[in-house]
């Protein structure tokens, strides 16, 4: 276990060095001078090439590069171009509201996604089955944002039970800051609920065929009870893979969504920094997604040694 435990970290280091990489190249061929976006377009040359100098961008890309590296790996995140402020506070600060709206649609999305892909599995080829898939095809085949409009339409305008937008902040209370949460988290869960629910259900078929379900059912267990207790861990590798990519759907793709809420996270920071061309502010934000991602990832590795015993024995 412990050659097991090396190995995926090393790929975890390896990933996020090349992800660096990338991430600096990509920034580097975007249009457009920050400089000269921070002054605007009538600006002094004079007073744009000396605020060049300021913000190091006359420095060489490797040097740049490893100043960069260099500073998160001290962790200096360096100061917002934009924004005046160190980036480091301003992402923890956005990122206190995207992983728990993540976390929440997570919650939501498993849910809803085991109950109806078991459902759906057990009960093969019925009516309830085909109503399943076709409620799951119509979530993967509407946009998220769209119902993320019709819950505000309902939710907030019609009943007034949740907010339009916005985000109440923790220092108003769990409950308000979660009320904040709800639609937003239920217009993702929407979409990645029904990707996992048809991901289960195939799973849990797959599963039902084998040799040691009629094992148990042999034995005295009822269909309940065999299809809960050994079908679904059984079936649950597959699952969890599925469940790992879609969190960090969640973190990272969430940038439309934080603007229709006008929730002030981690999305809509990168879509600001973008069009503000805060190069340093992008870097961080992407790199921060890729963090997030390749350590979910890393995360589901462990996950499948403890939900299938094989994995131990092949580590």
């Amino acid at each position: 276990m412990s050659a097991f435990l090396v190995r995926r970290l090393l790929t975890l280091a390896a990933t996020l060095l090349a992800a660096s990489l990338v991430i600096f190249v990509v920034v580097e061929v975007l249009p457009g001078d920050p400089a000269r976006t921070i002054l605007g377009p009538e600006a002094d040359p004079e007073a744009v090439a000396a605020l060049r100098v300021r913000l190091g961008l006359e420095r060489p890309p490797a040097a740049r590069y490893l100043a960069w590296v260099g500073g998160l790996l001290g962790g200096e995140f360096g100061v917002s171009y934009t924004y005046h402020v160190p980036i480091g506070g301003l992402l923890a600060e956005r990122l206190a509201i995207t992983l728990p709206l993540a976390a929440v649609a997570m919650a939501l999305t498993t849910a809803i996604a085991l109950s109806a892909g078991v459902y759906a599995a057990a009960r093969r080829g019925s009516a309830g089955d085909v109503a399943v898939m076709a409620l799951t095809q119509l979530g993967i085949a509407v946009p998220g944002f769209w119902f993320a409009i019709l819950l505000i339409l309902l939710f907030a305008v019609e009943l007034g039970w949740f907010p339009a937008g916005g985000f109440a902040g923790w220092d108003a209370g769990i409950g308000a800051a979660l009320r904040s949460l709800v639609l937003p988290a239920i217009a993702l869960a929407l979409v990645q609920a029904a990707i996992l629910a048809r991901v289960t259900r195939s799973a849990v078929i797959e599963v039902l065929d084998e040799d040691f379900m009629r094992t148990a059912r042999a034995k005295g267990l009822s269909r309940r009870a065999a299809l809960w207790r050994h079908g679904l861990r059984n079936a649950l590798v597959a699952v969890v893979t599925v469940m790992g990519l879609q969190f960090a759907n969640l973190t990272a793709g969430a940038v439309v969504l934080e603007n229709v809420f006008a929730l002030p996270g981690l999305g809509r920071l990168a879509f600001q920094a973008i069009s503000q061309r805060d190069l340093q502010l992008v870097r961080d934000v992407v790199l921060l997604f890729a963090v997030v991602v390749v350590a979910v990832n890393f995360l589901v590795d462990l996950l499948y040694a403890v939900i299938d015993p094989r994995v131990k024995l092949s580590a």
